[in-house]
């Protein structure tokens, strides 16, 4: 194990920084929980963080000498890489690649989900919703018996595709969406991801309520449709 004090810059509701929180966690690794306020961004953040989003990985090694990390995909593997614990990548090289395309893919998906969660209006609501039909149903055909991405162990793509289910665990207490009816598969895999515990403490206990808030921010015909 590479042994440097690590330290986490996170947003409460941002999904990438999940992801990282899920891979430490699942790799048993020590960190630090660093909030950033996204909407009014500190200095010293901007100073660290090329593209002022977050997740930041800040890596401190013993001789007090600092690298700072973007991109969660970045960091992900940088884990995977340094850190001792559970394998959350395949072995076999073709294997490996295939699950770094669905990391992107659920990146892609994040990206759909984004348009869903700040629609406006009805047209734009059930475009995107039907885009997120679209993509959820090709992670169907990808699925076999579970009960993770590639059967019995937890990867990286979980830990991707744990954090875009979220978002329908705290959808669904305001309306359906319809966009899982059709897809058992998914469906299991998403009731799956939720009962695990690194999974659930990913983020803080107000997270649904910080969504909400988000969702009442930005108008989200979600809410009308349920009102």
């Amino acid at each position: 194990m590479f042994d440097a004090k690590l330290t986490l810059v996170s947003h409460h509701l941002c999904p990438y920084v999940q992801r990282a929180v899920i891979t430490l966690t699942e790799k048993a690794v020590p960190f630090e929980l660093r909030y950033v306020d996204l909407s009014a961004k500190p200095d010293w953040f901007l100073a660290i963080s090329p593209l002022g989003k977050v997740p930041l990985l800040i890596v401190t090694e013993g001789d007090g000498t600092e690298t700072v990390l973007f991109e969660s995909a970045v960091i992900c593997e940088y884990l995977e890489e340094t850190q001792s614990g559970a394998k959350l990548h395949p072995a076999n090289p073709l294997a490996r690649a295939r699950h770094r395309g669905w990391v992107e893919f659920g990146s892609s998906v994040l990206s759909d989900l984004w348009g869903f969660e700040t629609a406006k209006d009805e047209r734009t609501y059930e475009a995107t919703r039907k885009a997120l039909i679209e993509k959820f149903g090709r992670v169907e055909t990808e699925l076999n018996h579970g009960p993770f991405f590639a059967g019995g162990a937890f990867s990286l793509v979980d830990a991707v595709f744990a954090p875009i289910f979220r978002y329908f665990d705290v959808f669904d207490t305001i309306i359906p969406t319809g966009i899982f009816d059709a897809l058992p598969r998914v469906t299991a895999w998403r009731a799956e991801l939720a009962s695990r515990q690194s999974v659930r403490d990913a983020v803080t206990h107000d997270y649904p309520d910080r969504l909400k808030v988000f969702l009442m921010d930005h108008d989200a015909w979600l809410l009308k449709r349920a009102a």
